[in-house]
This record gives C-alpha cells, sequence and structure tokens, in this order.
C-alpha cells in the first residue's frame, strides 16, 4: 500500500502558486520572458493603473513562442534571474503575432502631418 502511493507521488510536482501570462521574446535557447499586466490601485489617489511584471521562464523543450498565452510555475532558481518553469501553452498567439508583425512590415513607418 505504501509503495502504490509512493510511486503515485514521483514525478508529480507541486504546481501552487501558477500564474498565465504572455511570452514576450523568445530569444534564448530555453528561456522565455513572460509579461503578467495587472491593475493596482494607486496609494495616494485611488485611481487603477495598469502594471506589469516581467518573468524570466524556463522552457525545457521550446515549445511555446512569442504572444503565446502560458501558464508558469515556481521552481528552484535555475539561473541568476529564471526561478519560473512552463507548465503549458494555454493558447498559441503565435501565429498571430507574426501575421501581425509582418503586416506593419509591409506598411512601413507611419508619417503624421
Amino acid at each position: 500500500m505504501a509503495d502504490a502511493s509512493n510511486r503515485a507521488g514521483e514525478g508529480v510536482e507541486s504546481l501552487t502558486g501558477t500564474k498565465i501570462g504572455v511570452v514576450d521574446s523568445d530569444a534564448r535557447a530555453k528561456t522565455r520572458r513572460v509579461v503578467l499586466s495587472y491593475m493596482a490601485q494607486h496609494p495616494k489617489y485611488g485611481k487603477y493603473v495598469r502594471r506589469r511584471t516581467i518573468l524570466h521562464v524556463h522552457d525545457e523543450a521550446n515549445e511555446s513562442h512569442v504572444g503565446d498565452v502560458v501558464e508558469v510555475a515556481p521552481c528552484r532558481p535555475i539561473s541568476k534571474t529564471k526561478s519560473w518553469r512552463l507548465v503549458r501553452v494555454v493558447e498559441r498567439r503565435s501565429a498571430e503575432a507574426a501575421a501581425m508583425k509582418s503586416v506593419k512590415e509591409l506598411q512601413g513607418p507611419v508619417v503624421q502631418g
């Protein structure tokens, strides 16, 4: 009985503290920069302002790309700034992000005047 419960616990990592964000950069191998956007109340004026947190996430299989919505979880420190790991890709938006980028490149700079 005890062996079965130990085997069931093997390989299962804690998923407490998971967060969902958007991949901002995939320029480095096995590392993603994920942005978490949120609203916070200004302490003096009470107005809600946009804030964001940038996390460096370990992606072992390089399965996420720029624009994807991903779920990340905290882990042991992997490098100086990287202590989060990729849990799963919630929604793939990398194709849409690439299409938007190519459209902006085709349109060129906007001249105002």
